[in-house]
């Protein structure tokens, strides 16, 4: 065994939906790898030791950020990307420095807090000013307009009329709240990306570069590549996996997408279907249990819940959605004739499973601490040291010579491993550091080290755009604490909400979708759970209902046109026009826009509230019935092609299913009925003729 990889490099351009990235070499090149390794240890040291107060490890944080987002980020897209241009190099250092002072003169702004100085407002003038670049440069435009458009609120609002405006607030009170507060730029989105999101990128990073990828498309291929059109499932199957790992959707979509998009092509699928499938599958690793994507863990923070609440409320629509992606391929392939692969051209799952066994255990590990009660920081930690164990172990093992002797050697190593769990980090340590000298001196050893320093290097910039992200909706959040113009929309969705409750979600449906149109997942759920998920909480749903209602919605508008990110970033793959993957990703992911209702009217379907197990399969089943007849009247066919009017049909009795209203579920059940019934007798007549 061996942890052999083709890591990216550092100079690679990446994702398209953030900035054009510099390809730089030389010196400017070894600033840059140092200050990303620096980030990277500087975050396992916090999240090891806790040596620095949660204000300073925040403002770190952000320091780091910003310094690689200005050497990495030219000022345009259209400017050299070649190297760091001299305004650059000053803005890295600067925002590094800025960071810095909230550190040296803890104390002093500790005892002034509140009455800030002429000093600390030009620091903290400047350090909005820089993460506001810093994220237009990594971002696009549209996050940090939105942003300004609340810092001018908070600024300007009193001047507005009615209710919309506030009593007023000096411009060193705006800077107070936003710069040095803890509900402002280093408030708690950051916090959680400090000490949580960092962490688990990370985390993704060094299972991307051990081969993670491989094991995954290979277990695919083995176990799905063979069936009626095996191409695209295996394209679900293994996106799905990635994403529960993988904190973005679009990173997800361009990595696994090169294999499995040409490879759908390849064996009749559209282009399109091709594109749509890849990006639907990739945004629902981000709802996907166990190991969900970072807002799973800015939702356990903001709701202080046990991240384990959150897997159980998104366990079942997570499941659905998959399942969803399934059964439209299959239906696809179905309408198209098209087979899988041969079944000599799979690999076999469990020979790839077994030959790169120790990838997974640091999966399972981390899933197992989670759900024993340990809190993301310390699981992540040990989801990490299991990596670098494993990934190290793996490499000295292979050169170690007789069975009895490796066993030995795994034993120790696995009992190293183990007492991380009971005795803290020291012991880990101990053990990670043996196994870098002995890498020093077997064949292949060397190699491994450059995979665990290129894993620390692209995880710090893996982090980047998620990490801005986080400070700059801090904004936000500062100005509507300050003014309490939350409060404000709440009441106009509850006013709505009063004789309506559907009108009020299919409201707040349309301002994340709306909202996610230009900025990332993260912070569209940040923004829109401040402002709408208390208002639905008023209205009788539950709260992490109301919560996970936003976050569904938030994933699915990288999905919807015009400006769908996945369906953008799959069109690059697929060769074909991202409006077009747009709305057949829409079609795909039918089940992403029905079943956050189904769940506000019955909460069972989250698992909350406690439901009897009736409660759950009769919900469960109708959600299933739903999404097979909204499948067959989406693809236009089922065992046999279905005429324009079998389709709505089968639309309109899937619909009845979701329908909060009297008889509906009866109705819809007879209809549903009437529809199976009628089509297997004519799919048989016609099989016959």
């Amino acid at each position: 065994m061996s942890a052999h990889v083709s890591p990216p490099n550092i100079e690679q351009e990446t994702f398209s939906e953030h900035g054009a990235q510099r390809r730089l070499g030389g010196v400017a090149l070894l600033v840059l790898t140092g200050t990303a390794l620096a980030f990277s240890l500087y975050q396992l040291g916090i999240a090891a030791f806790h040596p620095l107060s949660s204000l300073v490890m925040r403002a770190l944080h952000v320091g780091f950020l910003l310094t690689l987002t200005f050497l990495l980020f030219p000022i345009r897209k259209s400017g050299r990307l070649d190297r760091v241009a001299p305004l650059d190099w000053l803005l890295a250092i600067g925002a590094f420095a800025l960071a810095c002072y909230q550190w040296i003169f803890e104390v002093d702004l500790i005892q002034r807090a509140g009455d800030p100085s002429t000093l600390d407002l030009v620091v903290g003038t400047a350090m909005i000013a820089l993460v506001f670049e810093a994220a237009r440069r990594i971002l696009g435009l549209a996050l940090p307009t939105i942003c300004a458009l609340f810092l001018l609120y908070g600024l300007f609002g009193q001047h507005l009329p009615g209710d919309l405006a506030h009593r007023g607030y000096d411009f060193a009170q705006i800077v107070d709240q936003l710069g040095f507060g803890t509900e402002g730029i280093f408030g708690i989105p950051t916090l959680v990306s400090t000490n949580y999101i960092f962490l688990f990128v990370l985390f993704g990073a060094f299972l991307e570069h051990a081969g993670m990828i491989n094991l995954f498309n290979s277990v695919a291929l083995g176990f799905v590549g063979h069936a009626k059109g095996g191409a695209a499932k295996v394209a679900v199957v293994s996106s799905g996996l990635m994403g529960s790992i993988s904190g973005s959707g679009v990173a997800n979509v361009l990595t696994t997408g090169q294999f499995t998009i040409p490879l759908m092509k390849r064996f009749g699928y559209s282009g399109v279907f091709a594109g749509a499938v890849e990006a639907t599958a990739s945004m629902g690793g981000q709802i996907m249990p166990p190991v969900m994507g970072a807002v799973a863990f800015i939702m356990a923070e903001n709701l202080n819940v046990p991240y384990v609440e959150i897997v159980k409320a998104a366990l079942i629509p997570a499941i659905l959605y998959y399942l969803t992606v399934f059964w439209m391929v299959h239906l696809e392939a179905g309408r198209r004739k098209l087979g899988g692969l041969a079944k000599e051209d799979c690999p076999n799952p469990w020979q790839a499973i077994r030959s790169q066994w120790y990838l997974v255990l640091p999966l399972v590990g981390l899933v197992g601490m989670l759900f024993n009660g340990f809190t993301p920081m310390y699981s992540g930690m040990v989801g990490l040291a299991l990596c670098a164990i494993l990934i190290l172990g793996a490499a000295v093992a292979a050169r170690i010579s007789g069975t009895a002797f490796r066993f030995v050697f795994w034993l120790a190593v696995g009992l190293g491993a183990s007492l991380l769990v009971k005795f803290g980090v020291y012991p880990v340590l101990t053990v990670i550091a043996v196994l870098i000298v002995l890498c020093l001196f077997v064949q292949g050893g060397r190699e491994t080290l450059r995979v665990m320093r290129n894993s620390l290097v692209d995880g710090a910039r893996q982090a980047l755009p998620v990490g801005v992200a986080c400070a700059i909706v801090g904004v936000i959040i500062g100005v509507l604490t300050l003014t309490g113009a939350a409060t404000n929309f709440a009441g106009f969705i509850l006013k709505v909400g009063a004789d309506h409750l559907f009108l009020s979600l299919l409201l707040t449906m349309l301002i994340c979708l709306v909202l996610g149109m230009g900025i990332p997942t993260i912070p569209n759920y940040i923004i829109t759970s401040s402002i709408a998920a208390p208002a639905l909480l008023d209205l009788g749903v539950p709260l992490i209902v109301s919560h996970m209602f936003v976050f569904y919605f938030g994933i699915m508008a990288d999905l919807t046109p015009p400006v769908a990110l996945a369906a953008f970033a799959a069109s690059s793959v697929a060769k074909e026009p991202a409006m077009k993957i747009g709305v057949k990703a829409v079609q795909i992911a039918i089940a992403g826009f029905v079943v956050p209702f189904m769940a506000v009217y019955d909460n069972a379907l989250m698992l909350q509230g406690d439901p009897s197990v009736i409660a759950v399969v009769y919900i469960v089943g109708k959600a299933l019935l739903a999404i097979t007849l909204w499948g067959a009247a989406s693809i236009g066919y089922l065992r046999a092609p279905l005429a324009a009017w079998e389709r709505v049909w089968a639309a309109a009795a899937a619909f009845l299913l979701v329908a909060a209203l009297p008889l509906t579920d009866e109705i819809g059940f007879a209809a549903c009925a009437a529809f199976i019934g009628w089509h297997l007798l004519h799919s048989r007549r016609l099989q016959a003729a």
